[in-house]
């Protein structure tokens, strides 16, 4: 059991290193941007990922906008279980962020989705239709890529298609997210 342990660790390490810093650089200015300009911020996923999208909103709405001063308007459309059970019974379950993303996106927003397979349905078809109606698109997958990479407009992906390694290096890059803000409030100030 001690060596499986180092295994993980080890190849834990290795989807770390694969986070691209340049990308993330990125997504900070963007989210720079989107706070300067009061956009919407949506986020989603499925699983694991539907819990880092909650958790990053936490941070971000709460920890971030805190120590900037300023409020990141921010959502996830997993919180909200009434609407999504509505959603998928009257629907499709592949339905249940497009149909939210109706109610609430408008152009130069951002949607935010995170999948480990990167070809979930119903984050693929957010995605398709927020590219479609001019909101910025990012997704952040594992090394299987799928249908989201081909779909958003910035992509991480972490070089790696065990579920847990890529759903933490995801929460990584939301940690890294946030705390550029917490850790730098001047980001706020544009």
């Amino acid at each position: 059991m001690k060596q499986w342990i180092t295994d993980y660790v080890s190849a834990q390490k290795s989807a770390l290193d694969s986070i691209p810093a340049n990308a993330v650089a990125e997504l900070i200015g963007k989210l720079q941007k989107a706070l300067a300009e009061d956009r919407q911020i949506f986020v989603f996923g499925n699983g694991g990922s539907a819990m880092n999208s909650s958790h990053f909103v936490t941070d971000l709405g709460k920890g971030s906008s805190d120590k900037v001063g300023r409020r990141f308007r921010v959502l996830s459309l997993n919180d909200n279980v009434a609407w999504m059970t509505a959603l998928g019974n009257d629907y499709a379950y592949d339905q249940i962020f497009v149909r939210q993303l109706e109610n609430y996106a408008r152009p130069g927003d951002i949607v935010m989705a995170m999948s480990v397979s990167g070809n979930s349905p119903n984050v693929v078809k957010a995605l398709e239709w927020a590219a479609a109606h001019g909101v910025h698109v990012i997704a952040l997958v594992g090394g299987k890529r799928g249908r989201m990479a081909e779909v958003a407009h910035q992509t991480i992906v972490i070089d790696s298609t065990h579920y847990g390694r890529v759903e933490d290096a995801q929460m990584a890059i939301c940690h890294m997210l946030c705390y550029a803000f917490m850790e730098n409030p001047a980001l706020g100030k544009v």
